[in-house]
């Protein structure tokens, strides 16, 4: 501000404060203001600097961690055995055992009619768990094969995987009851699966996340050696075990069934 202007403001300064003071002079208060009452003042704790800041620090170190190999095949597997599993439904006494088996969870299901000649499941029950193992989709079949599948498991998949990856933590479902014809072919003759007696197992999963599909892991140096371990197992427990090198239709899953009125067909 330049010398001159000061003498200007410092005059209209002094007006105001005189026209304020008249105002003030003219207007006289009836009574004397009394002061208001001090709002209580609370004790504040004052943390040092350095914890203040460790409040808003990241709990972890923001680099990133590696990404496991597969991620995106194992999280869907793992979300689906947690999302398909109902709660069970209590059919022995026993809370979620069917089949008279503790071991055996999940529930029972009404009657499945017959959609083509030879299809159909009277007394099927819907598994999600057996011997303690999951299964990434329910299954539905009749009791029998319950009880193949529960020995088969108990005796072939878990001993052969041991404790690899913190051992078996579920197995993937391909299919289990379905109305159709062997190996989806249209005309041919009805599939165990469409009388509740076969299962569909495409893979195993490991405790640690690590997914064993019966396709790749065929011929790997790691889990070739128990997946033929358990296939073998499973040829007694069931009577017809397909798998890779049977045919085409299964390279990719092990085929169990519980056919009847013959013997075992293992290859």
């Amino acid at each position: 501000m330049s010398g001159r202007a000061r003498p200007v403001f410092g005059a209209a300064l002094v007006a105001a404060l005189i026209l304020s003071a008249g105002m003030a002079v003219s207007n006289p208060l009836e009574k004397s203001p009394r002061p208001m009452a001090r709002p209580a003042i609370k004790a504040v704790t004052v943390r040092p600097a350095a914890t203040l800041l460790s409040a808003f620090a990241p709990l972890a170190s923001l680099h990133p961690q590696p990404r496991p190999g597969n991620l995106a095949e194992k999280a869907q597997v793992l979300r689906a055995a947690v999302r398909t599993q109902p709660a069970p439904e209590a059919t022995t006494g026993r809370k979620g055992a069917v089949c008279g088996d503790p071991a055996l969870k999940g529930k029972t299901i009404p009657p499945i009619k017959a959609r083509l000649k030879g299809c159909g499941l009277d007394d099927g029950v819907s598994l999600i768990s057996v011997a303690g193992v999951a299964l990434t989709q329910p299954a539905a079949m009749d009791c029998t094969t319950a009880k193949a599948l529960k020995h088969w498991v108990e005796t072939g998949v878990k001993p052969s995987i041991g404790r690899k990856g913190g051992g078996v933590a579920a197995l993937q479902v391909a299919a289990s009851y379905a109305c159709r014809g062997r190996n989806n072919v249209k005309g041919a003759r009805i599939s165990e699966h469409g009388k509740g007696r076969a299962i569909d197992i495409s893979g195993i999963l490991l405790a640690d996340g690590t997914l064993v599909t019966v396709q790749k892991g065929w011929s790997s140096k790691s889990y070739g050696k128990p997946l033929a371990q358990m296939r073998k197992a499973a040829c007694g427990p069931f009577n017809t075990v397909l798998g890779p090198g049977s045919d085409r239709h299964h390279d990719d899953h092990f085929h169990l069934d519980t056919a009847r009125g013959r013997g075992p067909y293992c290859r």
